[in-house]
């Protein structure tokens, strides 16, 4: 068996041994060196691991179980000193390996600026883990401060993750608009105004002088003098590729690694891919070309004939809510005209530039929808002229068609390509479905389309659906229930819109089909009332489930479990007292649950209002326990006893307890508050978790441990006590003004995402409102229900007591 050794675990030749193992698996030996301590994982994703939205772990491509099966002998950690070409050797930090086959994938590095500073601490490229590691333990420090110099791709996706995590961040672009290699001046002025929005400073014409600090990045200091506080620096002006390695070993140089069309290097034992190879002057740096390369090596290298071509290329941004598409050349010329199109309101831009009846470039920002169609007319060079007059419209309206949303899809032919990362046209995904493939989990482990950055994935679903037809099954929203046809969105929207404020004028002006709703809507209903309209509509007992009616959880025997609320876990005797006093008397069962409180099981319901008036008179209200609202703040003991506590946890929990509890919300709201990052409350897994920190306050949201396991995800950082509250009360005022009555908070959150979340609690103006909306519903609903209950049936049985003193006398 012939040894082949590679150098580089990235993308590029990651994707060259799935080729040569799925071809061929017996076919070399297989070493594989890395500097970086691990295999390979999907570089382009780095973004969303940076920005929290996905973890490292579920950007690997190829774990250890996979090289293992493999065969291959990783030597991860260990960088290559040199290469002896002709004793065929590779020599590495620890020891030499022989090849039959030698490839390198030696990728490229981040280009820095050589300004004064900038080998300073805290001065970060965005190239690997390491990098956003570094960034995101900068993120850490609530109020900390990000300057981004260079308003690329890369740029302005790290811009964009790290604001996500909070940060301050300003981006630096020399030209004068951003990403003016992909777009022109009017898609980046709505680029910079959608980021400005998120609360991104871009400062366009920005030249960097220096980068100043103490033995770590303290400021930014440009060429006009303007000075930018920082807590790190980000380096994203390019790359350049990492070929001294080869240069040494005395390979043939361009600006890289020169090969062949068929990746060849001088040495005919020597093939080079990826960000590291230059070919007929071109030089590679988006993910499409290079695993075209690494499709053509796998086939040279078990002597099969394929070919490398430079194809036309086009540009996305991962940037949620940034949609734009560049492809071709859309610069000016003699020759050229333009057809635009643009619609403010809805920010959308699009510019197409012909040259005779030719389209060559295309610049789209805020609907991409049809840029597949768009690309292939540019690439395949196809005559435009009889669709002259529609083109910007886009396929659905070519040849006299009606606007129909998958009519685009449906025009595309077998050769279009679909997923530009992984080269899969239109005809692989066909045939990948006709071999019964019929769903995105099946196509993307099949084909790999929509597998790497997920920018096609809404593409892939609707050839899934010209294909299939009625078979392809949609998930659809479902009405709130048979009594009408509307959505819960729809009927929160317009309970809003409408100013409905009572059940019947909801039944009348919505169109309900029954008299008074059912036992499915009726709960609903009376949510979205009592949230929206607090002053004005009167909760409705009859339109709650019966744990919220009883005020108490019925058990499988039709006895009922009683929960006193501890704020914040904390408790005292005389408390207990009262609760071993009414497990004696009522025959209850004690029971210390997980969210730190005490409950009595097996109490009868006619027990319920007299182990309420016990519990009562003792100083305690319900906990909840049963309602769609807060149940319990978890707690640890905090800075107060533990020796490692940095915060008062303990009395935040209790403080947030008191502020939130009898709040009505869409499902049940569990918090936690952590006194030190080891997370002893298990912050991490509640709908709203606050770890404590030296710097203050880390809050995440949308976490769950029940059915679904998920961990929360940041949504700010503060430094007092006062704004983690602010925070903690926006956010659950948020969800109950927005969400589907019985969505978790984590639900919801997917549907609205966080970035939405956080732009609205960040706005200080926003984030009062939603505190003093809060109050005002809190004026009304925060109230003891076992009191309410207690002083009713003493107000009733007082006359009775009365009379049976006055027949005694």
């Amino acid at each position: 068996m012939q040894k082949l050794v590679v150098i580089g675990a990235g993308m590029a030749s990651g994707r060259l041994l799935e080729q040569l193992f799925e071809a061929d698996p017996g076919a070399y030996e297989v070493t594989l060196f890395n500097a970086e301590p691990r295999g390979n994982y999907n570089r382009i994703m780095l973004s969303p691991v940076l920005s929290g939205e996905k973890s490292y772990a579920e950007i690997v491509t190829h774990d250890d179980d996979w090289y293992a099966g493999n065969k291959v002998t990783c030597r991860f950690g260990e960088r290559v000193v040199s290469v002896d070409r002709d004793r065929k050797v590779v020599v590495g930090e620890k020891g030499e390996v022989p090849y039959d086959k030698l490839v390198f994938g030696t990728g490229s590095s981040a280009f820095i600026i050589p300004c004064p500073g900038h080998d300073l601490p805290g001065v970060v490229a965005f190239r690997d883990l390491e990098d956003t590691t570094a960034m995101t333990e900068a993120s850490g420090t609530p109020g900390g401060r990000a300057v981004v110099i260079g308003g690329g791709l890369l740029g302005l996706e790290a811009a964009a993750a790290l604001r996500m995590r909070g940060m301050d961040v300003t981006v630096l672009h020399l030209s004068g608009h951003l990403m003016e290699r992909q777009l022109d001046e009017a898609a980046g002025y709505l680029l910079q105004k959608d980021l400005e929005k998120r609360g991104i400073t871009v400062l366009t014409k920005a030249s960097t002088k220096e980068i100043q600090g103490d033995g770590k990045v303290e400021r930014v200091l440009l060429e006009d003098g303007t000075v930018l506080p920082a807590d790190i620096v980000v380096m994203a002006v390019g790359i350049r590729p990492q070929v001294q390695l080869a240069k040494d070993s005395g390979l043939d140089m361009g600006r890289a690694i020169k090969v062949d069309a068929q990746m060849r290097t001088s040495d005919p034992s020597v093939f080079a891919v990826g960000e590291c190879v230059e070919f007929e002057g071109n030089l590679f740096g988006l993910v499409a070309p290079l695993y075209d390369q690494a499709k053509v090596l796998a086939k040279t290298l078990l002597d099969e004939e394929d070919t490398f071509r430079v194809k036309q290329l086009s540009t996305k941004l991962k940037v949620t809510g940034c949609d734009l598409f560049s492809a071709g050349d859309f610069a000016d010329g003699e020759g050229r005209e333009d057809i635009v199109f643009r619609d403010p309101a809805r920010g959308v831009y699009k510019r197409l530039v012909l040259e005779g009846d030719k389209l060559i470039g295309a610049v789209f920002y805020g609907d991409t929808a049809d840029s597949n169609w768009f690309f292939g007319l540019i690439r395949d060079a196809e005559d435009v002229s009889e669709m002259r007059d529609t083109l910007i419209f886009g396929p659905s309206f070519q040849g006299g068609a009606t606007a129909d949303p998958l009519s685009a899809v449906a025009a595309l032919p077998p050769e279009a390509e679909i997923c530009g990362c992984n080269g899969v046209c239109k005809g692989d995904i066909v045939a990948a479905i006709e071999g019964g493939a019929t769903d995105l989990g099946a196509i993307k482990a099949t084909t790999k389309a929509s597998a790497s950055c997920g920018t096609c994935t809404g593409l892939v679903e609707q050839v899934l659906s010209v294909t299939l037809g009625d078979a392809f099954v949609v998930p659809t929203v479902q009405p709130i229930c048979s009594c009408c046809d509307l959505t819960h969105e729809d009927v929160r929207r317009l309970i809003k819109s409408k100013e409905l404020k009572s059940q019947p004028a909801v039944w009348q002006e919505l169109g309900w089909k029954t008299v008074n709703g059912c036992h499915v809507c009726r709960p609903a209903v009376n949510f979205y009332l009592l949230a929206d309209w607090p002053l004005d509509y009167q909760d409705d007992p009859q339109s709650r489930f019966v744990n919220e009616r009883n005020h108490a959880n019925i058990q499988k025997d039709g006895t009922y479990s009683v929960m006193p609320r501890m704020w914040g876990g904390m408790t005292d005797a005389n408390e207990l007292r009262a609760i071993a006093d009414a497990a004696d008397k009522y025959g209850a069962a004690v029971k210390v649950t997980g969210g730190q409180r005490i409950d009595l099981l097996g109490v009868k319901k006619e027990d319920l209002p007299a182990i309420w008036e016990d519990l009562n008179d003792a100083g305690m209200v319900s906990g909840h326990a049963y309602s769609k609202g807060l149940r319990t703040v978890k707690t640890c003991v905090g800075s107060d006893w533990c020796r490692f506590g940095t915060q008062d946890s303990t009395g935040l929990g209790i403080k947030l307890e008191k502020r939130l509890w009898g709040s009505w919300t869409p499902h049940k709201v569990k918090l936690a508050v952590s006194g030190c990052p080891r997370n002893c409350a298990e912050a991490t897994c509640k709908d709203v978790g606050i770890i404590c920190v030296d710097s203050g306050y880390q809050i995440g949201v949308g976490g769950a441990a029940g059915m679904d396991v998920k961990e929360t995800e940041r949504l700010v950082d503060v430094r007092t006590e006062e704004e983690a509250i602010d925070y903690t009360v926006a956010f659950i005022q948020l969800y109950r003004e927005n969400a589907k009555y019985l969505d978790r908070p984590y639900k919801w959150l997917k549907k609205v995402g966080l970035d939405w979340v956080k732009e609205q609690v960040s706005d200080a103006t926003t984030r009062a409102a939603l505190v003093e909306r809060f109050d005002v519903s809190q004026s009304v609903y925060q109230k003891d229900p076992w009191a309410d209950h207690v002083a009713t049936r003493r107000k009733l049985y007082a006359p009775m007591a009365d009379l049976t003193l006055e027949a005694a006398e």
